[in-house]
């Protein structure tokens, strides 16, 4: 399978701060690749030294084969970026902004416009190609940046937190394009704070302070939590929660639906469960039941975030 994005020791300091620290890591056509990391961790600077908007202070990007440093012109004709805070022109219509963004890249007329009227159709916008980009909804405004970046023909998409602010119906929608697309042997590199979202990507790697803290697929890193996860039903869960944090194998409890989620040190065992119910029992708790749960995304990057303050 052929490398399409390749990142090796990436970093980038402003003053005193490493917003990106070291980062490697390698995105193969057809896969699609996850960010995630809390607000600062540097998803968005890592999206920006990819394509060129800001200059790394050390390390080397390749995209497609082509050296960024040296190629960057190159490097902008295989990839198609669309930045958290995609600048739309709202005074002109769907068409009129593919065609900007098509004769911008260097599209003559005989290309961009079959290519145009093809991707409004792919992104389920060609009924409103002549409409301004102003009078579209928030999901279609997401679609049309979407499209603006495919419009040349990608080979490597990079997309900076897509589908923020958009309702879950549209979320869906633009993931089911996505999906369409690494059919084609497109590379996605993508961030997302939605942790449904990064389940879907073929690999995740977890930013935080800058640096790649961990990264594999989704099960490989729902894996380091496997049977450390513990789910109670009761109550009152505020107490069962103050009970469950005070035994010292317990890393973290929270409530989570109707049920108190604990994360346990080492996996469970008869003995850890018994010993929780029983405490919890004395403290004046109802425990109806006590088990296992599956680890989530969402379980172990908590987990991380926690071990990287201590």
């Amino acid at each position: 399978m052929e490398t399409l994005i390749d990142v090796q020791n990436l970093s980038r300091a402003f003053g005193a701060t490493r917003a990106v620290d070291d980062i490697s890591l390698m995105v193969q056509a057809g896969e699609i690749y996850g960010l995630v990391g809390p607000d600062g961790a540097g998803k968005t600077t890592t999206m920006r030294l990819l394509c060129g908007a800001l200059r790394a202070d050390h390390g080397r990007v390749v995209i497609a084969g082509i050296d960024l440093a040296s190629q960057p012109d190159r490097v902008r004709e295989r990839m198609g970026y669309l930045p958290q805070r995609f600048s739309l022109y709202g005074d002109l219509t769907a068409m009129e902004n593919l065609r900007f963004f098509a004769e911008v890249r260097g599209l003559g007329r005989k290309d961009w416009l079959p290519r145009a009227k093809e991707i409004l159709a792919f992104v389920g916008l060609d009924e409103f190609a002549d409409r301004r980009a102003d009078a579209l909804s928030g999901g279609m405004r997401q679609k049309l940046g979407l499209a603006a970046a495919l419009v040349q023909r990608p080979q490597v998409l990079l997309l900076d937190e897509p589908t923020g602010g958009v309702d879950p119906v549209t979320r869906q929608a633009f993931w089911q394009l996505l999906l369409r697309l690494l059919r084609e042997g497109v590379a996605v590199l993508i961030s997302t704070p939605y942790m449904d979202e990064a389940s879907r990507c073929s690999r995740l790697g977890f930013l935080n302070h800058g640096r790649l803290m961990v990264e594999g697929t989704p099960q490989e890193i729902e894996a380091r939590l496997q049977g450390r996860i513990l789910e109670v039903e009761g109550g009152p869960r505020s107490l069962l929660e103050r009970v469950a944090l005070e035994d010292p194998e317990v890393e973290a409890a929270h409530a989570f639906g109707d049920r108190l989620r604990i994360r346990l040190s080492r996996p469970s065992s008869t003995a850890i469960r018994a010993r929780l119910e029983r405490a919890m029992t004395v403290k004046g708790g109802s425990v109806k039941h006590i088990g296992e749960s599956p680890a989530t995304i969402e379980d172990v990057f908590v987990d991380l975030l926690e071990e990287n303050r201590a």
